[in-house]
């Protein structure tokens, strides 16, 4: 495991070889890389960002286009957290880390969200760049975070959302630490291309990375917006339409797993275990039906269904195998008429994808291996 001279400090040479290790799980190669990294005098933020981030996503990708099982997804996805937690305790890192505090901050995932990764992340940087952090770590319950807040006093919290049906949890989290007079940044793919969905939540502030987020930080929040109520943040809730898919999701589900076994001989055929493995992915489904109901945005649930059908394409099952869900949840919900508007305009983003026309499958739409 080397680098040469010349790329001693070039992030994406380390990255390459970080990869290599993550990859096959293997936890102690993974831990020489990041150290020889800093050893060669490589910048322990651009460590963080540049390599360990970089094959986090490196991960990701690879998970969609089915190049890894799940099972694999999860170790090398074990092996960058623990790595991060190892850099920490780095002399390169302690002798970078500042010996006087910019003032505290806590950093936590939003309530139901078990990606914990780019708050580990955020943490350490913020850490580099002279915070006090808490990092309260996954799925933290709004009601305790207040809590957390009240005994320690931070001058900010960053709250970490994934995704998009976290944007719920993510609201209620954002209006509860501003009643308490906590200013709020916001940050993660949640929160949409631009973080869109951190300002119509009203979020003090928003960042698309960790470099952006300590930026943000450094410059300084104002105050917390006034107290508010989520309805008055968006007026569109008043329809009812959220709470009605949310609180029918499960005979939602039903229904569409029925009619897809009247609809398909090969769905009636599976087993109990693939009709369980169904349910789950129309609830996935579902959820991101409800999500896009919330902050009114079509493009949400048209982009969800866009992600899926390529990962979709990549195990090749056909992407049209999505529309006669879509039908069903159209005729469960026809008398939402915003609900019935983002169905429709999730089967027209399947069906302007290159391929062949929308048809009834031959297998249902199960996309994970």
């Amino acid at each position: 495991m080397s680098v040469s001279a010349a790329g001693a400090t070039d992030p994406t040479e380390w990255a390459e070889q970080l990869w290599e290790a993550v990859e096959t799980g293997r936890e102690a190669a993974a831990a020489a890389v990041v150290f020889g990294a800093l050893t060669a005098g490589v910048d322990p933020e651009a460590v963080l960002l540049d390599v360990i981030a970089t094959v986090q996503a490196r991960i990701g990708h690879a998970w969609a286009a089915d190049r890894m099982t799940v099972a694999q997804e999860h170790a090398a996805t074990a092996v960058n957290d623990r790595v991060v937690a190892a850099l920490a305790h780095h002399p390169a890192v302690l002798d970078a880390t500042p010996r006087t505090t910019r003032g505290r901050v806590t950093v936590s995932c939003v309530d139901g969200e078990w990606h914990a990764f780019p708050a580990r992340l955020l943490s350490q940087v913020l850490t580099l760049r002279g915070w006090e952090v808490d990092h309260l770590g996954a799925q933290v319950p709004t009601p305790h975070l207040i809590t957390w807040l009240h005994r320690t006093g931070p001058a900010a919290v960053a709250l970490s959302a994934s995704l998009a049906p976290r944007l719920p949890a993510a609201h209620a989290a954002i209006t509860a630490a501003q009643a308490a007079g906590f200013p709020v940044l916001a940050g993660g793919a949640a929160f949409g291309p631009g973080g869109r969905y951190a300002r119509l939540l009203d979020a003090d502030a928003w960042a698309g990375d960790a470099r952006g987020a300590a930026d943000r930080l450094a410059e300084g929040l104002s105050a917390p917006a006034p107290v508010h109520q989520p309805v008055d943040d968006l007026p569109h809730l008043a329809d009812q339409e959220y709470t009605l898919v949310r609180q029918s999701a499960q005979r939602l589900v039903r229904a569409v797993v029925s009619g897809l076994t009247e609809r398909s001989p090969v769905v009636r055929a599976y087993t109990e275990l693939q009709v369980q493995h169904t349910a789950e992915d129309v609830a996935h489904l579902v959820d991101f039906l409800a999500a896009a109901l919330y902050v009114d945005d079509p493009d949400l649930f048209g982009g969800f269904l866009a992600w899926t059908a390529d990962v979709l394409d990549a195990r090749a099952v056909p992407a049209a195998s999505l529309v006669p869900t879509l039908d069903i949840l159209r005729r469960e919900l026809r008398d939402l008429p915003r609900a019935v508007a983002q169905l429709d305009h999730g089967r027209d983003v399947l069906e302007r994808r290159p391929g062949p026309p929308p048809t009834v499958p031959h297998q249902h739409f199960r996309a994970r291996t």
